[in-house]
């Protein structure tokens, strides 16, 4: 069975003081919960979040990394300092950095493999605007952002490589995709690493969603055949509610 993971992205939120509070709350909460839980915090609590974990089904993660080793990026953290710090799992391409950030399919296959050869995994987000879905090329910028999103990367490297697919239009809107919306586009991306990378990889590759999951909508998306876990914004800041979504898979 494929892993199931619950991953929270809390973006530009919460000081150091709420990080200790917040896991204060959710560990308990998750301590008898069977899927692998996330928190991706930014980089000012990563040092925090990681001194705050008791449970062993708990990871931190960092929201982003350079792909170079080091040298002249000011502002920008290289994956083995997150390593160093015991940070687990990075985000790479979230929607909002290819937005806002100048992130291509290009630095993305940059920054998974740095991610990756500094022994971490990377949670890399795919997927399409609105003014794409209902021009009906989902499909094609997804095969887009997989195929150049990954270019360079091995099979033996893709067993800590989670996908997240996360329809642009369902990000911080309120909007979520219906849990078979979800589930085409998922079962989509799976057939499109299956054509790259064969069966065995496809078969075995967490991928999550990514949109506006939340306490009352994550037990049906997670009942979908191909949807492995979440990566959860929103909901993620509070405990109470990011606990609920960590203990409602239905699998």
């Amino acid at each position: 069975m494929r892993e199931i993971i619950l991953a929270g992205n809390w973006k530009m939120n919460k000081l150091v003081s709420e990080t200790k509070s917040f896991f204060g709350e959710l560990s308990p909460l998750v301590k008898d919960c069977k899927n692998t839980v996330v928190i991706c915090a930014p980089y000012t609590a990563l040092a925090a979040a990681v001194d705050c974990v008791t449970n062993a089904n708990v990871f931190i993660g960092a929201e982003n990394a350079h792909w170079e080793k080091s040298g002249a990026f000011t502002g920008e953290i290289a994956a083995d300092m997150l390593a160093e710090i015991g940070i687990k799992y990075v985000i790479i391409g979230h929607s909002e950095r290819r937005q806002y950030f100048g992130e291509t399919n290009e630095t993305v296959a940059k920054r998974t493999k740095a991610v990756l050869n500094a022994g971490l995994k990377a949670i890399v987000c795919v997927g399409e605007t609105l003014a794409q879905r209902e021009k009906n090329v989902t499909e094609s910028v997804l095969n887009e952002q997989i195929t150049l999103g990954f270019n360079g990367i091995t099979a033996e490297e893709m067993k800590n490589v989670v996908i997240a697919y996360e329809p642009v239009w369902a990000i911080g809107t309120g909007l979520t995709a219906t849990a078979m919306q979800a589930q085409t586009a998922i079962s989509f991306i799976r057939q499109q690493i299956k054509n790259i990378y064969g069966e065995a990889v496809a078969e075995n590759i967490s991928i999550l969603y990514g949109g506006s999951m939340n306490e009352k909508n994550a037990a049906e998306l997670l009942s979908m055949p191909d949807i492995d876990g979440g990566l959860i914004g929103g909901a993620s800041l509070v405990a109470g509610k990011f606990a609920a979504i960590c203990n409602a898979d239905n699998k």
